[in-house]
């Protein structure tokens, strides 16, 4: 199983990634990890109790170029649990490029339940194994808006560096 390190602004985070189950998922994840994408960018949208997101944007909020989209895996059976990791998407079932979210809480209403717009859900496609303390602590910074989006920490938590482990 893959792991990927994320070194934040505020510490650590280290993902198991799902490669049986969320195969063009992973390989996506980490051809931005190995082209040194997210090196710089912050996590943008922080909820609490709901997710942490990031992976698209610079700290100046400018969002950087993406890749072509990949096909959504919602329906791998994976679930939205706290500390899952999931592609981000638009309204778009198939729209997820670079961006990801980490579950702070869990969210079946993000599942998979149906191949319709309304029901495809978000796919899961690794897990937090060590650094959940980060992600808590990502997840009770302070937020407002910034670049014309809303729940944007008012201190940027930047991801410093993400490296495939092993």
């Amino acid at each position: 199983m893959p792991q990927v390190k994320l070194t934040t602004s505020l510490g650590a985070i280290v993902i198991d990634l799902y490669e049986q189950q969320a195969p063009a998922s992973v390989a996506n994840f980490l051809a931005y990890v190995e082209s040194g994408h997210y090196d710089g960018t912050v996590f943008h949208r922080v909820i609490p109790g709901f997710m942490n997101q990031g992976g698209g944007f610079t700290a100046d909020m400018r969002q950087k170029p993406t890749r072509e989209p990949v096909r959504n895996e919602a329906d791998n059976g994976l679930k939205n649990t706290r500390y899952s990791v999931a592609m981000a998407r638009t309204s778009v079932p198939h729209s997820a490029t670079s961006q990801f979210f980490v579950n702070t809480a869990d969210n079946p209403a993000l599942d998979h339940t149906s191949a319709t717009p309304g029901g495809y859900g978000y796919a899961v496609f690794g897990v937090v194994t060590e650094g959940q303390d980060v992600v808590d602590s990502i997840a009770g910074v302070r937020t407002g808006r910034a670049g014309g989006h809303g729940d944007v920490p008012l201190v940027p938590v930047v991801i410093e560096k993400a490296a495939l482990l092993g």
